[in-house]
């Protein structure tokens, strides 16, 4: 059986990406440090699939086919979660794909990437 091991995302700049993915997520590197050309990070306590960002040229995606999605317990820990992503650098994205009532609300860390923050209790 296999099992998810690690996401990995592109960076142009593996460091501000790590130092944002730490801070928003409470991982710690794997190595013990963060390399400029490709980091895992693991969650602190050990448990939970792996976060790996390497350095790229590719552009960002408008729609990528694959993104995080985080869970906050409600709506109000959601909103406060969007908050505090947005203070370590996350940014807003314009996203033209809404549903009328969403759970979601889409982000983009500092290099673009994009994730959403989900209230898990929504409809």
């Amino acid at each position: 059986m296999l099992t998810l091991g690690t996401i990995v995302m592109g960076a142009t700049d593996v460091r501000r990406a790590a130092e944002f993915w730490i801070r928003a997520l409470g991982y710690v590197p794997r190595d013990g440090e963060v390399d400029d050309g490709w980091t895992v990070l693991v969650p602190a306590d050990g448990g939970g699939p792996g976060l790996a960002l390497g350095r790229s040229v590719t552009p960002v995606q408008e729609h990528p086919r694959v993104h995080l999605d985080l869970y906050a317990a409600d709506a109000a820990e959601q909103k406060a979660e969007v908050a505090r992503l947005l203070s370590l650098g996350a940014r807003h994205v314009d996203w033209d794909s809404y549903p009328e009532d969403p759970d979601f609300v889409v982000l983009a860390d500092p290099e673009g990437n994009r994730f959403c923050v989900i209230d898990a209790t929504h409809g």
